[in-house]
């Protein structure tokens, strides 16, 4: 199995169950998109605004949240950070309500046996997140316009309608994982989003190659259909793609269990976090929604409904050949123009024909013998 792999040998259908594959992608975006209208995203302080106390502690969160609503803040959001020496608590406080930082800082401070000067104080504006959002929609927009242009002057339009399918389909599902299981919306989210959606067109455009590759085959062979020179092309180069998604899973996981979890890097979490998402998505869309999305698209060109309809017609019984290159016909076809003249050359009964010394027998009776020819004996 794992040679048939490597050599590209293998006969998985993917684009023939492209149904069910659009099923789970639907199922997934669905759920997301109804957990995003239940109960929205957990926004982190760059997009809501408030202020956010760092300070050194191996104090529980139970504890912390005493202190802080000892000093009028019960509702805080309170988490920690790294493990053994290098923990830490992060105290985030909504903006709007009536804070004293300073107050704060010292209940902290006292708390966790440190001086005041340890704990890390930061105030951030709502205009603030609203300003990295829009930037964000900038670049969005930038980057699927040259996407576009760029894939349709390589390939085709229709391979760039396919692609963008694939990349709404990876925003959708990131989108829908974080809403589902309440991950923390930070700027780093934003930014490994935006690098999910490069990784994505990279993933795609390997496949996409492959495709462009075999479809100049065709088109001097016909021996298949779009569809199955599709499949084939995804076959051919899903060992490569197996190899790029793992090759880039790798060092996300080890950014995320060994910088996040251990060292307590908290944007480190943040960012591996949306590219381990991302990234699983758009492996998963590049072979299992581009793909056969194109090859929906594809088969309704005239060109590609006459091949299908030419290579399903060989399946029937034949009973002549005829046209160029040797073309099998449907029984019906070639009765029909055998009866034009007799001899299956599909001529008109009106042309003038010159008899030949061996006349073709009616299609419809016998073939009868031929006559001996009179003669003397030597």
């Amino acid at each position: 199995m794992f040679g048939r792999l490597y050599h590209g040998e293998t006969n998985v259908d993917f684009v023939g169950r492209r149904r069910l594959w659009f099923a789970i992608s639907g199922v997934i975006i669905l759920l997301g998109l109804g957990s995003l209208v239940a109960r929205g995203f957990n926004l982190g302080i760059d997009f809501e605004g408030g202020t956010s106390w760092v300070v050194p502690t191996d104090v529980s969160v139970s504890e912390a949240r005493e202190v802080m609503a000892s000093v009028g803040v019960p509702d805080a959001e309170i988490q920690t950070l790294g493990a053994d020496a290098g923990q830490r608590l992060r105290v985030q406080a909504a903006p709007g309500g009536a804070v004293d930082r300073d107050e704060v800082s010292r209940a902290l401070a006292e708390m966790a046996g440190v001086d005041v000067a340890e704990v890390q104080v930061s105030e951030v504006s709502p205009s603030w997140g609203s300003r990295i959002t829009q930037k964000a929609e900038r670049a969005l927009a930038f980057f699927l316009v040259a996407i576009t242009l760029y894939i349709t002057l390589r390939f085709e339009w229709k391979m760039a309608l396919a692609t963008l399918a694939a990349l709404v389909h990876d925003v959708l599902v990131t989108v829908g994982i974080y809403a589902l299981t309440g991950f923390e919306v930070t700027p780093a989210t934003v930014i490994a989003i935006l690098t999910v959606l490069g990784y994505s067109i990279y993933d795609g455009i390997v496949v996409f190659d492959k495709v462009d590759e075999n479809a100049q085959t065709l088109a001097t062979t016909g021996r298949s259909t779009y569809s199955q020179m599709v499949n084939d092309s995804l076959n051919q180069v899903l060992m490569r793609t197996l190899n790029t998604s793992i090759t880039a899973l790798l060092p996300i996981l080890s950014l995320l269990v060994i910088g996040s979890f251990l060292l307590g890097a908290a944007t480190l979490q943040e960012f591996a976090l949306a590219l381990l998402v991302g990234l699983g998505a758009s492996a998963y869309s590049s072979i299992f929604i581009a793909s056969p999305l194109l090859a929906l698209l594809k088969e309704r060109e005239p060109r590609y409904v006459s091949l299908r309809n030419r290579l399903e017609g060989r399946t029937t019984p034949l009973v002549a050949t005829g046209g160029r290159g040797g073309e099998a016909f449907p029984s019906g076809m070639a009765e029909t123009s055998a009866r034009h003249d007799g001899s299956g050359n599909g001529s008109s009964p009106s042309s003038p024909t010159t008899p030949g010394p061996r006349s073709s027998p009616n299609v419809d009776g016998p073939i009868q013998p031929r006559g001996r020819k009179k003669g003397r004996r030597r």
